[in-house]
This record gives structure tokens, C-alpha cells and sequence, in this order.
């Protein structure tokens, strides 16, 4: 497989409340922050490891509700494991039909869960290796 010309650099995420996506992201995904070069206040940077970056932006007027099929997918060793987490910080999730509760099953084996964060961008969680 040759190298590719581009790889991502980062994602960004416009929030109406940085301090409550901030702590929904760390808490959630315990993500590491990483320095900001920006130092004014309306903006948290997150590493994503080799992914790259996630940067949320203060600043968007209100939340709102986005197509599930518009979504950022974290993979996470066990979904079983972070549905309990889900459950313990009431997080409501759903399979992709919109089951709540629901942990939908693809045809490869995967398992997968969706959820949005409090601006309504919709996450899913997977065990894909």
C-alpha cells in the first residue's frame, strides 16, 4: 500500500458551551487535552493519537439536531463495556435503527452503538479492530 498524500490533520466541532462539550469529551472518551495555540478561551484541543486531532470551537448559536449519518466513530476494545459507562452517566444511546438502548450488530461482526453530545453532533462507538 503506497503512503497517501494527505492525512487528517485534525476535526473540528462547533459548541455552544465549550466547558460542557470540553468536559463531555474527557469524560466520555478520556481524551488527553493538548495545547491550544489560541489561549483565548473559545477553544479546547484533544489528541486523537495517530488520527489526529480534535479541536472544539466555542461559538455556535444554538445546538441542533444532525443526520446520524453525519457522525465522528471512536472504537473502543469491549462496546459492552462502554454501554456500561453510557448507562452509569446516563447517556441515552441507540443501535443505528434508533432502538434506544439498542447495540446494532453489522454483518462483519462489529458492534456498534449512537449518541449525540450535548450540541447534537451524533458519535458512534464501535470494537472494530
Amino acid at each position: 500500500m503506497s503512503k497517501p498524500k494527505s492525512v487528517l490533520n485534525h476535526i473540528a466541532l462547533y459548541v455552544t458551551d465549550l466547558n460542557t462539550a470540553t468536559s463531555f469529551y474527557e469524560k466520555v472518551f478520556e481524551l488527553e487535552k493538548i495545547p491550544e495555540p489560541f489561549h483565548d478561551g473559545k477553544h479546547t484541543w484533544f489528541s486523537l493519537g495517530a488520527a489526529g486531532q480534535l479541536h472544539i470551537i466555542q461559538g455556535a448559536v444554538a445546538s441542533r439536531r444532525f443526520d446520524k449519518n453525519e457522525h465522528l466513530c471512536f472504537s473502543v476494545p469491549s462496546v459492552d463495556a462502554f454501554v456500561k459507562k453510557l448507562k452509569s452517566e446516563n447517556i441515552k444511546f441507540e443501535n443505528w435503527a434508533g432502538d434506544a438502548g439498542g447495540i446494532t450488530l453489522r454483518v462483519d461482526g462489529v458492534k456498534q452503538v449512537y449518541f449525540t453530545d450535548p450540541d447534537g453532533h451524533w458519535l458512534e462507538v464501535n470494537d472494530a479492530k
